[in-house]
């Protein structure tokens, strides 16, 4: 069967991105109203919009259009959102006499179409198409499958439906974020490696380096094995030391991942959600960071792990480490203990304590969310949250969120707005698409203005390597940003954690620049850049630098990317900073970060003013920002600095790009040649990029 079923493409063409075919553009409050068009430029009976909408489950409508003049081939419908927050998907139902359709549809294509034969007419489906420009669709011959077991193809357009008065805090709109592994950032000046050694008396199976640029480790002591128990002495007040540090890169807010008492140094094993960790520098060190980062301007918001916590914890106390009994001596022990009722215990065959734990990992025991007084500890007035909002955290970002119940994280943002005054943030981990993410048997609650502010920007990161590494070409990413832009409610859109590396991700130079994962982890700690992979990774990590801060969204660096910090997989992206060792294309990067986080510091339109696609092909790629009359941004703020900046990127490794814009429409044509050209256009405004380049051009 053809690819392309229609004799022409054009005959039939709704473009949802485009304000003559969907206005608004875009995500939608509850309750507002949109118009929905079709050009049909050929004989047809009857246009139906056919649409389902809800969240944990669909119902299915239709709606005739109707022909905007007698004489013209527009076909309109008007639609009231629902009054809940939802996903509302749409397409079109073609529907005439057989020869009328058969015009449409290629020959050899006939056989395919669904005839009706109660009603004499036969039907062809418009549905939506992720290749299509401004978001056109394209002809099928069945209705879309959006149900949360069907396979999602064919494809139907998609308004987001989220609740009227969804709002988000404006410091992080656009915000420059900076991301820690406390544990590997900074030792403070009052580091003691004797009174880090002392913490392996409670708890054995911990490694303590001296070293600070000593590598990880991977093998565990020999009765343990690995687990992630290794520590290099990276404090809060160690943090604060490097204020000055983190300003001059323009961080407007910090993400640290979890400060609590922990067995591991990566602390995702809570054993006490109430206690900073002291090898962190306790609850005294962290008066400390947090006076420190509130004088320098910088907030800061705090991991929370709430699907689980650590067998080695008060909670559940598995190794009688704590004073008090936890649930395990609860269940195996008859002990009383307040917190026995918070996770699920059972037999084995074999008669031994099985428990529920995270992916079956059986030092991370499974609370349960819904247990009242697991969601009083957490979420009530002097619970968890409150007191670390209390103590100058500006919010909270949510581990695993896709594995939390949405009656929790709704009650999760009521606690922190509570908290806040509505200035507090609530930011979750969700690894794909958040407005359709299915988890549990049901479309998720994640982006319709009820739990979650905004998300970590994984797909941001799943899209734009590829693209730099060449295995895409920029049409693709930009026609996958765009859906984004579509989906998303603007107060999300503009939040969103634009990250390239994360401690759960392998660095991006080494993605960018490096060899495939070998797996073995003797292998990933082998394996490092050659001189010619990092000149190139570098030069990559600097592109993607450049996307990020002209990009909407929150860019989010991880601590040491600013320098071309390498490594493959957990452990071996949670390095140690090599302070007082970057070498002379590490700080020459390190500048190159500088320069463009302070663009974005200076010109106030590259944080929250719009963006326009100016061209996207091939290895090509030209956008801007752009205020709006009276220097104002998309949510009406008047701006500082440049009213419009032109971000331009060459994404060829071989070719030097001319690019030349005309100053009238803002069309872009793209050139290419072997040698520099030196003389620029006359009426035009032309760029001339070298081989893997970009350039941020400030207009005045």
């Amino acid at each position: 069967m053809k690819t392309h079923i229609a004799n022409t493409a054009d005959v039939v063409v709704h473009c949802s991105r485009k304000s003559e075919y969907r206005s608004p553009f875009g995500a939608q409050q509850t309750g507002s109203y949109v118009t929905i068009s079709i050009d049909v430029d050929c004989q047809i009976e009857q246009v139906v919009l056919c649409y389902a909408y809800g969240l944990y489950s669909l119902e299915y409508n239709e709606l005739p259009c109707r022909k905007e003049k007698a004489d013209g081939i527009r076909w309109c419908a008007t639609l009231r959102m629902p009054s809940e927050p939802g996903l509302l998907f749409y397409w079109f139902c073609l529907r005439s006499k057989d020869c009328d359709i058969e015009k449409i549809v290629d020959p050899s294509c006939h056989d395919y179409l669904y005839r009706n034969l109660e009603e004499g007419k036969t039907y062809l489906y418009y549905v939506a198409s992720w290749e299509g420009d401004d978001g056109r669709g394209k002809f099928a011959f069945t209705a879309p499958k959006v149900g949360v077991t069907e396979e999602k193809y064919p494809h139907a357009f998609q308004i987001t439906v989220y609740e009227k008065g969804f709002h988000t805090p404006d410091w992080m709109k656009g915000a420059v974020m900076y991301q820690i592994f406390p544990d590997r950032f900074h030792r403070d000046s009052n580091f003691s490696f004797a009174s880090m050694k002392e913490t392996e008396l409670q708890r054995p199976e911990r490694i303590t380096h001296e070293d600070w640029y000593e590598d990880v480790d991977i093998e565990g002591k020999p009765e343990t094995g690995y687990l992630a128990c290794d520590f290099f002495g990276g404090s809060l007040p160690g943090i604060a030391e490097k204020a000055d540090y983190l300003q001059a890169l323009n961080i407007d807010v910090l993400y640290l991942n979890p400060i609590c008492e922990a067995r591991s140094n990566h602390r995702y094993d809570t054993a006490d959600y109430m206690n900073v960790d002291p090898i962190l520098g306790g609850k005294e060190g962290y008066k400390t960071f947090s006076r420190t980062m509130h004088e320098s301007g910088i907030r800061y918001i705090l991991d929370g792990v709430f699907s689980h916590t650590g067998a080695d914890s008060r909670y559940f106390n598995k190794l009688s480490r704590y004073p008090n009994a936890g649930a395990y001596e609860a269940y195996t022990q008859g002990k009383e203990s307040e917190y026995a009722s918070w996770y699920s215990f059972y037999r084995n065959e074999d008669g031994s304590v099985g428990y529920d734990s995270w992916w079956g990992f059986p030092d991370l025991p499974n609370v349960k969310e819904n247990d009242l007084s697991y969601r009083d500890y957490i979420l009530g007035p002097e619970g968890v949250i409150t007191r670390w909002l209390r103590g100058g955290a500006s919010g909270v970002r949510l581990d695993v969120s896709d594995e939390l119940p949405d009656s929790f994280l709704r009650e999760m943002r009521r606690c922190v707005k509570e908290a806040t005054s509505g200035e507090g943030l609530v930011l979750g981990e969700v690894w794909e698409d958040a407005t359709t993410k299915i988890s549990y048997g049901n479309y998720r609650d994640f982006a319709f203005g009820r739990t979650h502010d905004t998300v970590m920007g994984y797909p941001f990161r799943a899209i734009l390597l590829p693209f730099l590494k060449g295995e895409i070409d920029a049409r693709t990413w930009a026609l996958t940003m765009e859906r984004h832009r579509e989906n998303f409610p603007d107060e999300m859109f503009y939040c969103m954690m634009n990250l390239i590396s994360s401690h759960d991700v392998p660095r991006a130079i080494t993605i960018l620049a490096g060899k495939p994962d070998p797996g073995d982890r003797k292998l990933q700690q082998e394996l490092v850049l050659s001189e010619s992979e990092r000149k190139r990774g570098m030069t990559l990590m600097c592109m993607a630098f450049a996307i990020q801060m002209t990009y909407p969204g929150c860019p989010c660096i991880y601590y040491g990317d600013e320098i071309g910090m390498e490594g493959y997989r957990d452990p071996f992206n949670r390095r140690t900073y090599p302070w007082g060792r970057e070498d002379e294309q590490q700080k020459e990067m390190l500048a190159e970060y500088r320069r463009l986080s302070g663009l974005r510091r200076e010109n106030e339109v590259l944080r929250n003013g719009e963006i326009r696609i100016l061209l996207a092909k091939g290895d090509a790629l030209v956008y801007e920002r752009y205020l709006n009359e009276g220097k104002k941004d998309h949510f009406g703020h008047t701006c500082q600095g440049a009213e419009k900046v032109l971000c331009i990127v060459n994404r060829s490794d071989k070719m030097s790009m001319v690019a030349d814009i005309d100053p009238l429409d803002g069309s872009v044509s793209v050139s290419w040649q072997e040698k520099k050209e030196e003389t620029a256009g006359v009426n035009e405004k032309r760029f001339i990029l070298k081989p893997l380049s970009y350039e941020i051009y400030i207009e005045v």
